[in-house]
């Protein structure tokens, strides 16, 4: 009986869960996007966002991630799309993420970056799509498009 507890016990902690994330493509004041490269999406594009801490709201750790990996403050923020990445090989080790897209602006396009970032530009909203974007920010990106008429 000792072995089938342990056994269970043994199943329970091996099991994994996807990991709810956050991200936005950012207005800035000249109207163009911001959009970063990092190591974690083997080299593509994307933008900037992470993990949900427990216990923390959706907008909140948006905001927290856009702090930690640009240092800028988010305004007018508004809920894009849900995407879901399971063992996506563009993402540097395997992981299964909800992804919680949002739109929002920032009232300025100085940024400071934290050591996730490799690379950062801020293009009009056509533009980003001549970039090697992950598919995730590729459907973010077509999806303002479409909604701003800009397609």
């Amino acid at each position: 009986m000792a072995e089938l507890v342990t056994k269970t016990n043994q199943t329970k902690q091996t099991k994994q869960f996807p990991l709810t994330t956050v991200g936005a493509l950012v207005t800035g004041p000249s109207d163009r996007v911001l959009i970063v490269r990092t190591t974690k999406w083997r080299g593509t594009w994307g933008v900037p966002g992470g993990k949900v801490d427990w216990g923390e709201t959706l907008e909140a750790a948006l905001i927290r991630e856009f702090q930690e990996e640009v240092g800028l403050n988010l305004t007018d923020i508004k809920f894009a799309l849900l995407q879901e990445a399971v063992l996506d090989q563009q993402f540097h080790k395997p992981a299964h993420f909800v992804l919680l897209n949002y739109y929002a602006r920032s009232d300025r396009e100085a940024i400071t970056t934290n050591e996730e970032i490799a690379e950062w530009a801020w293009v009009e909203p056509h533009t980003a799509l001549e970039y090697p974007l992950n598919t995730f920010t590729q459907v973010l990106v077509k999806d303002y498009l479409a909604k701003h008429q800009m397609l």
